[in-house]
């Protein structure tokens, strides 16, 4: 039979570690998945030290009354700009050697229903998916070099918000982005 004393002890000492062990796994499912590709027989012999944007959304696009709002696609821009910047990559108005494309979507996924009821109906599960994605291209060749991307949705959010989620996406996506 274990001590009155020795019994506080452990509970004091595995209190915390459940504890932080349950933080933990939740901050683990907090983070974004990034999926990423490099073009590895081009990506060695080119060197980006320029860059020029490869396009923007324009005026009648579809997208540009929906999900594609003019303050954040320059969010998008401006966070990129700010991770390629410390890597030596600069912007620059001609003659780029790398052109950088993005994109940020949504779209509604219907998934297998769920039963409801006493088993009389069937329900599909709705939810709104959304992406940013992050692609360099040679800017001689117009090859693909790297492309990442990261479901975070920006659905219906707006000024700081909206920001923080594109920071906290291109941020992730740079911690894939190919040395070299």
């Amino acid at each position: 039979m274990l001590s009155l004393e020795v019994t506080l002890m452990l509970k004091h000492l595995i209190r915390p570690c459940i504890i932080v062990s349950g933080v933990a796994a939740l901050l683990a499912s907090c983070a974004l998945y990034v999926k990423s590709d490099v073009n590895h027989a081009l990506i060695g012999t080119v060197h980006c030290h320029t860059f020029a944007w490869a396009g923007a959304f324009h005026g009648d696009s579809p997208l540009r009354s929906g999900i594609a709002n003019p303050l954040n696609e320059n969010r998008l821009r401006t966070a990129i700009a700010a991770h390629l910047g410390p890597g030596g990559i600069q912007p620059t108005a001609s003659g780029a050697d790398c052109l950088v494309g993005y994109g940020i979507g949504s779209n509604t996924v219907v998934e297998d229903g769920y039963p409801y009821g006493w088993g009389w109906g069937w329900d599909p599960y709705l939810y709104r998916e959304g992406i940013i994605a992050v692609d360099l291209y040679d800017a001689k060749s117009r090859q693909p070099l790297w492309h990442a991307s990261v479901d975070q949705s920006l659905y219906g959010l707006t000024g700081a918000e909206a920001e923080k989620r594109i920071d906290a996406a291109v941020a992730a996506i740079f911690t894939k982005y190919p040395a070299g």
